[in-house]
């Protein structure tokens, strides 16, 4: 106990002596940063490049791998639920996509979006070798967002009138009301999951979630075919498995990392997880706002759609479209993740021409997956919507859509780098207002103009809103090329010194 304490006053004293550092060094940190000897030397010619570009892919893929199948695992739980419903009823295939897409997706949206600030905050203190407090910024993420599931809960409980209110009939309201009662445990699930999510990826601990993940998957496919199907329970099979499964993950997780896989990480509860909450609210209100822009601004596309002329043929290849795009945006996340963990931890480890470096390697990777793909549908352009529909005219106008796929792919594989990087370096309030002005002052105006006003149809309203993406992935590579990230690296000391002690 007296060795536990020493350890803890010596930790103290080390955060004193970093403090009286950076008040005497702040003003002219941009000018006087000195990198980790370890940091990467710099590159002056190809021999050089290659040699840190082959290191650092495999740094990277280390985490993208496992973090696509993670990915690809929970995104299909829902998918599964899905399918299943299919063939209980056309009703009960109707309130699970209802309430997967509209009330949970929601949802899901806002609490990966504040989980989001621990991509910052634990990946900046693991770099920097303050590993006790991740353990604390995870607790603190625990209180912010279980608080938030409280009041999401009314969300849930009041799904039904919500539903019919924007335009949902009264027997699919009904019944995705109720089903969205049921999977409220699910919400929590979610408001545990995603900040545990966070601390492990600071840590590069990506396989044990991609294992847990694939655990789930499977006693997922067994129990909801064996309780929706087998048994007749539909719909309250359907909840009972969906809940069961989330908090099959996080107790999982919990688990792992209560065994003492994690060390310094965890150290246990702490009351401190209760101090300095509004700075933690800030960051991931921010984190949450960000993400919630991007995901609401691709679905607005097949809302607009609607109100076409011909709108079921327009929404219909419009969500194959977006079906396939999401698909491939699985692959973007899992690098996104990748990319925030190795920004944040060099950040942290004072090592920005390494951040820097990471940025252009994971960019390049990304890029070129984008291009292999969207190579593959203009190729298969005439082949790939049979896999979908079996309407002449939703066929017709997927493969007229097949060019704007193809380029919405290349675009949205590289803008979740950029968003990664943005959320390692801890800029998501900059963000944030760059995806206001770039995609609802500009883009959205700009698809509906093409759509409506000019009759372009979907391919206008698509167009209009593909160019805001681009000239937000252009403003968030003009602010990435415009960054000192010496000053960014000090940033991230100084972030650490901040909120590691509660003060």
């Amino acid at each position: 106990m007296e060795g536990g304490r020493q350890s803890l006053v010596s930790r103290q004293n080390d955060h004193q002596n970093r403090d009286q550092h950076l008040r005497s060094t702040n003003s002219s940190i941009a000018s006087s940063f000195t990198p980790d000897p370890d940091d990467i030397p710099l590159i002056n010619s190809v021999r050089d490049f290659s040699r840190e570009f082959f290191r650092e892919s495999k740094k990277l893929w280390y985490l993208a791998g496992p973090a696509i199948f993670t990915t690809l695992c929970q995104y299909s739980l829902g998918a599964i639920t899905q399918l299943l419903a299919g063939h209980v009823g056309t009703l009960d295939l109707a309130a699970v996509s209802v309430e997967n897409s509209v009330i949970a997706g929601f949802s899901f949206g806002i609490m990966l979006g504040m989980g989001s600030a621990l991509e910052t905050l634990c990946g900046q203190a693991y770099g920097a070798g303050q590993l006790d407090m991740l353990g604390l910024y995870m607790q603190r993420s625990w209180v912010i967002l279980n608080a938030t599931a409280v009041i999401l809960t009314l969300l849930y409980i009041f799904a039904g009138p919500f539903l019919k209110l924007i335009g949902q009939t009264a027997e699919i309201s009904q019944a995705a009301g109720m089903f969205s009662v049921w999977m409220i445990p699910q919400l929590f699930a979610y408001a545990m999951n995603f900040p545990i999510a966070k601390f492990l990826q600071a840590q590069s601990k990506m396989m044990a979630m991609a294992a847990i993940a694939a655990v789930a998957i499977v006693f997922h496919a067994v129990f909801s075919w064996l309780l929706m199907l087998k048994l007749g329970w539909g719909l309250v099979g359907a909840a009972v498995v969906l809940n069961a499964s989330w908090w099959f993950i996080v107790i999982a997780q919990l688990l792992y990392i209560f065994s003492g896989t994690c060390g310094e990480a965890w150290t246990g509860l702490s009351w401190k997880a209760f101090q300095n909450l509004w700075g933690f609210v800030r960051l991931s209100l921010a984190s949450a706002v960000m993400l919630c822009l991007e995901v609401w601004y691709f679905m607005a596309l097949i809302l607009f759609a609607g109100y076409l002329k011909n709108a079921e043929l327009a929404v219909d290849a419009l969500s194959i479209s977006t079906n396939i795009v999401g698909w491939a945006l699985m692959i973007a996340i899992g690098i996104n993740a990748a990319i925030s963990v190795r920004v944040s931890n060099e950040l942290g480890a004072a090592h920005p021409r390494t951040a820097k470096f990471s940025l252009v390697v994971a960019t390049l990777a990304s890029l070129m997956i984008g291009l292999v793909i969207a190579l593959i549908l203009v190729l298969a352009r005439n082949l790939y919507p049979d896999l979908f529909t079996n309407d002449a005219g939703v066929k017709e106008l997927v493969k007229e859509l097949t060019p704007l796929l193809a380029v919405c792919i290349i675009i949205n594989n590289v803008q979740p780098v950029l968003s990664g990087v943005a959320i390692g370096a801890g800029w998501q309030a900059a963000v944030a207002y760059v995806n206001i002005g770039c995609y609802y002052i500009f883009g959205i105006p700009l698809g509906l103009i093409l759509g409506f006003w000019l009759q372009m149809g979907v391919q206008g309203i698509w167009i209009g809103m593909l160019t805001g993406t681009a000239v937000q992935t252009a403003v968030l590579f003009w602010m990435i090329g415009k960054t000192n990230w010496n000053t960014e690296a000090s940033a991230a000391e100084e972030r650490i010194r901040k909120w590691g002690w509660g003060r």
